[in-house]
């Protein structure tokens, strides 16, 4: 209990500074995570999405590790597959131990529920969602994983205020239950390792603004497609476009 206490005072400090002041109840989910699990928030391992907690793959795979997992052997299953239409499924085992009978988990992926984002990399996905429900099951962890969510859709809970009533949506909200637009942004940041600080200033010089907060949220609903677009099409021209605002950066200094 007491070797978790800087990592959970660690992992509340960052989720404020990513994801903004945060109800009692999340803080509380995160801190019992964090000392069951030893997830990071600074690593990666578990992220907020619509104000419901999820784990990653890398994340599932470091408490692997550090669990000592004896080994993970995964198997596409062919009469399920079909390469012409992107329809994967694969089939994954966890060896806890070399006794272990295996945890068995299985994923699919085709182009009807994965995100749009990541179009064309169904096999990939397919694996990944195996493994992902495997470990899940062989360390008994019910949080639902990021990549076996087809999209960013889960209803945002409302923000209180000082007084305890709801905040009216902003730029950066939602009114109409679709996914914040930070959660969005965040999302498509992880997925693509793209440098946090270099998308908050391609974002506001996309939008003419000096910070992303004084952007409308219509500016900022198309700076993230835009984002999501071009991690897709053009990943190489993005990284160029994001280190282009770092050596500015750099000469102002």
């Amino acid at each position: 209990m007491k070797k978790s206490l800087p990592l959970v005072r660690s992992n509340c400090k960052l989720s404020r500074a990513i994801w903004g002041q945060l109800s009692k109840s999340r803080l509380n989910e995160l801190t019992e995570l964090t000392r069951r699990y030893g997830l990071s928030v600074a690593l990666g391992d578990i992220q907020l999405l619509g104000y419901r907690w999820y784990v990653t793959h890398s994340g599932l795979l470091r408490l692997a590790e550090r669990r000592r997992c004896h080994g993970i052997r995964v198997q596409q299953i062919p009469r399920f597959c079909d390469p012409t239409t992107s329809h994967w499924v694969f089939k994954a085992t966890i060896f806890k131990s070399l006794a272990s009978k295996g945890f068995v988990g299985y994923g699919d992926a085709n182009p009807s529920n994965v995100s749009p984002v990541i179009r064309g990399a169904e096999m990939r996905i397919a694996e990944t969602r195996a493994v992902n429900r495997a470990l899940r099951k062989a360390y008994g962890i019910g949080l639902c994983s990021v990549e076996e969510l087809g999209s960013v859709s889960s209803r945002p809970e409302p923000s209180p205020t000082k007084h305890g009533s709801p905040m009216a949506s902003n730029g950066n909200g939602s009114g109409n239950g679709q996914p914040r637009l930070r959660d969005r942004l965040c999302l498509l940041i992880r997925q693509h390792q793209l440098d946090p600080d270099l998308v908050k200033r391609y974002a506001a010089d996309f939008c003419g603004t000096q910070e992303l907060r004084g952007a409308s949220r219509d500016l900022v609903e198309s700076f993230v497609a835009h984002l999501a677009s071009s991690a897709k099409e053009d990943y190489d021209g993005l990284i160029c476009k994001l280190n282009s605002y770092a050596q500015s950066a750099e000469v102002k200094q």
